[in-house]
């Protein structure tokens, strides 16, 4: 395993206007003779964080990553267009660009947490009829550890930890004095005990930028961004049924033994149409914790629908 992940230089890059002030930057990776893998990252990340799970799948698929809007490479714009409907409308003018650019062919979408979400709304159609659609949407999905629970059913701890969830990130730390305090930070945490060596410092690279405004560094994405979205799952994670989806749909659950680090984890294995799994000794991260065993669940899916 590697201990010092450095990322490569995209093939070529697109710059996408989702609207007047918001441009995202789609990179394109891996080998574009393959089947075609949307990736998607998690409130507050970065799709770089994710390189140690990608990384594996790059030989075999052309991989279009990119972050949601003031996550990552993409500049930061207003709170007030920072919400889940503008997520789903961002997707659908990405996919629309990217298809413009590289051509059509069918994709797949290796989606995690808020990522999933958005993927979800707009594959059901809740959100993307009120939007111009322009993107025929995903062929597949598959989904890590999804913000959401069965509809109509309640789900009061659910609720509950959403609630404490935005309290904490609003609390939390903005500015630091070097990406090294980051890390410091993270050892002592642990909900970061299980990511694979070097991940912290991976992270500390991707989720923060120099400050424009004071010497040091600060979070791409700011707390109350991050706690905004947050908020936003008790309205959404119980609008999409899963077994009325138009594509085949693989959910990777977190072990529902471990002690939560992000949100509760939600048995889904009662959805007919849904091939559900939990992943052993897993958290929220387990992307980044155990990046060959989540790409091996990619893998199996692509080979048991035949997509292609």
């Amino acid at each position: 395993m590697a201990t010092d992940w450095q990322l490569p230089k995209p093939l070529s890059t697109i710059e996408v206007v989702v609207d007047q002030e918001t441009r995202i930057t789609v990179r394109r990776h891996g080998n574009p003779l393959g089947p075609r893998l949307v990736l998607g990252h998690g409130n507050g990340l970065a799709i770089d964080l994710y390189y140690p799970f990608w990384s594996e799948l790059a030989n075999d698929f052309e991989l279009i990553i990119f972050d949601l809007r003031n996550h990552g490479w993409n500049e930061r714009t207003s709170k007030d267009d920072h919400n889940v409907i503008s997520l789903v409308s961002d997707l659908d003018h990405v996919m629309f660009e990217v298809e413009k650019q590289y051509g059509k062919k069918p994709s797949l979408g290796v989606l995690h947490s808020v990522s999933a979400l958005v993927a979800l709304l707009y594959s059901s159609g809740l959100i993307a009829e009120t939007l111009e659609r322009r993107w025929h949407g995903f062929n597949a999905l598959v989904l890590f550890d999804p913000p959401m629970y069965r509809p109509g059913q309640s789900h009061a701890e659910f609720d509950e930890a959403v609630e404490l969830r935005a309290t904490q990130t609003r609390k939390r730390t903005f500015r630091f004095k070097s990406r090294e305090q980051l890390i410091e930070l993270l050892d002592f945490s642990p909900a970061y005990s299980r990511l694979v060596t070097g991940a912290k410092e991976l992270m500390a690279h991707t989720i923060l930028k120099k400050s424009d405004d004071q010497p040091g560094y600060e979070l791409r994405c700011p707390p109350d961004y991050e706690a905004k979205i947050v908020g936003f799952f008790r309205a959404f994670a119980d609008q999409v049924d899963l077994d009325k989806l138009p594509c085949p749909v693989r959910v990777i659950g977190s072990d529902p033994l471990l002690p939560s680090s992000y949100l509760p984890t939600v048995d889904l294995s009662h959805m007919l149409h849904v091939d559900f799994d939990f992943l052993p000794d897993a958290t929220h991260y387990m992307q980044i914790e155990q990046p060959k065993e989540c790409a091996k669940f990619v893998r199996e899916f692509v080979s048991s629908t035949g997509f292609a």
